[in-house]
């Protein structure tokens, strides 16, 4: 018994099983793209924009439900971005989320299963699920897979 526990092989795999369960990092976009109006956001309202900033297509498959489809909202990344432009510097930003708890609060959900390496089917049935009560969604298409 003494040799399982020292056992360089035993050690070794048990490194590796606790590598795979941690939390991948999500990376997110330079702080420095983040607009004017965002200069005094709470630090989790700044973060969700710069998560929508760098994966765009992680919010694009999300309702949101704020009630913000009527605004023209086809998601929840239509909260954080009008437009996602060819490159950070040139992404035209939407104010609605940062003063919309219920917006950063799904990008931070969606940020976190990211993370967890949840696929995008699993994230969007998650969201539904946490959120479907809020209010009506915006008419945003399932994801692939």
């Amino acid at each position: 018994m003494r040799y399982w526990r020292s056992s360089p092989l035993v050690l070794t795999l048990m490194l590796l099983l606790a590598a795979c369960s941690a939390p991948a990092e999500i990376k997110l976009a330079p702080d420095s793209v983040l607009p004017a109006f965002l200069a005094t956001a709470a630090p989790r309202v700044r973060e969700a924009y710069r998560f929508a900033a760098a994966h765009p297509h992680d919010l694009e498959t999300v309702p949101c439900y704020c009630g913000c489809g009527s605004m023209g909202h086809a998601s929840n990344l239509s909260c954080f971005l009008k437009d996602t432009g060819t490159n950070w510097e040139t992404i035209t930003f939407e104010e609605h989320a940062a003063g919309c708890g219920i917006c950063v609060d799904i990008a931070q959900d969606v940020m976190r299963m990211k993370s967890d390496g949840k696929q995008p089917g699993e994230v969007r049935r998650a969201i539904d699920g946490t959120y479907g009560s809020f209010g009506p969604p915006t008419d945003t298409p399932l994801p692939n897979g």
